[in-house]
């Protein structure tokens, strides 16, 4: 659904997800390849969405997902702490799925272990390979769905078009340049979540969404319209942008609501946190934390 000066036009791809509580035997062998995009939404111990990009997702049963772990980052933490995650996963073929998982255990040893080790990726990294898989219980998955690529050219044009008439930042930068021209690039990814009914995050492509100037951020709820128009005014969101060259960065803020621009509805995102999730020196930037001397070793 589009609106202009009051008036609606229809657009495809904004269609209902049907869930399930398995997946095909086709989808389990499209999510083997190392090369996808899989983004696992978590919930902080302050109970505040957090999004990951996990390309090793997979699913070794119709009922189960596995994530391989690499490197040390807080969504393995945080879904140790809080079991409940929300997923998303984007074939090369730009298929996409999306559900909720809840983790049950770890193991350090194992046939997914070893499968994941035999990747190329994995294999023959010269720093790190996968140390532990993490077990998750399906609880719901989406059809497979296209990307709509069409709702979210023009949500992008809009968003580009209507971001000037958002008021421009007066107070210190939040984001760096590097971070604000990545949100800016019109072909980066970008992904939202924020605490969903059932104590489950809910996980959104907005891949339309902007910088708005280093504090904000902007989209047009074109694409993904009925879900970003179940978002309220005053929620804690998370959004995760990442380019195809794997540069990527995570900020946190509040949804301010929707405003109207030029006839165009415009939502948009205060920034109050940012966390640069790119290993190997993952760690908060803003607000910049106080450094601390080591004295155990």
């Amino acid at each position: 659904m589009i609106e202009f000066n009051g008036t609606s036009f229809m657009l495809s791809g904004d269609r209902t997800l049907k869930p399930r509580t398995n997946f095909t035997e086709e989808e389990m062998k499209a999510f083997e390849p190392a090369e996808k995009i899989g983004i696992v939404a978590s919930i902080s111990p302050e109970g505040l969405p957090h999004l990951s990009l996990i390309t090793s997702i997979m699913a070794p049963k119709p009922d189960q997902i596995t994530l391989g772990q690499f490197c040390e980052g807080l969504s393995k933490q945080y879904i140790q702490q809080n079991h409940n995650i929300a997923f998303l996963i984007m074939t090369m073929d730009k298929k996409l799925w999306r559900g909720k998982a809840r983790w049950t255990h770890l193991k350090k040893e194992g046939p997914e272990y070893e499968r994941y080790n035999e990747i190329p990726m994995f294999r023959y990294n010269t720093y790190f390979g996968i140390n532990t898989v993490h077990y998750l219980d399906l609880i719901e998955t989406s059809e497979g769905q296209d990307l709509p690529m069409l709702p979210i050219v023009i949500s992008a044009i809009l968003t580009r078009f209507a971001k000037s008439r958002v008021p421009p930042d007066k107070a210190e930068r939040i984001l760096t340049p590097f971070a604000e021209k990545l949100f800016n690039r019109l072909e980066s990814l970008k992904f939202l979540a924020y605490l969903g009914p059932e104590g489950y995050p809910a996980l959104i492509p907005v891949i339309q969404c902007q910088a708005a100037g280093s504090r904000r951020l902007a989209f047009s709820p074109i694409a993904f319209n009925a879900e970003l128009k179940g978002i309220q005014a005053g929620t804690q969101v998370a959004v995760f942008c990442l380019t195809m060259g794997m540069e990527d960065v995570l900020v946190r803020g509040t949804f301010q609501g929707y405003r109207r621009g030029w006839g165009l509805k415009l939502g948009t995102i205060d920034i109050d946190w940012v966390y640069n999730s790119m290993p190997p020196a993952h760690g908060q930037i803003y607000p910049q934390a106080p450094l601390r001397a080591i004295v155990d070793f």
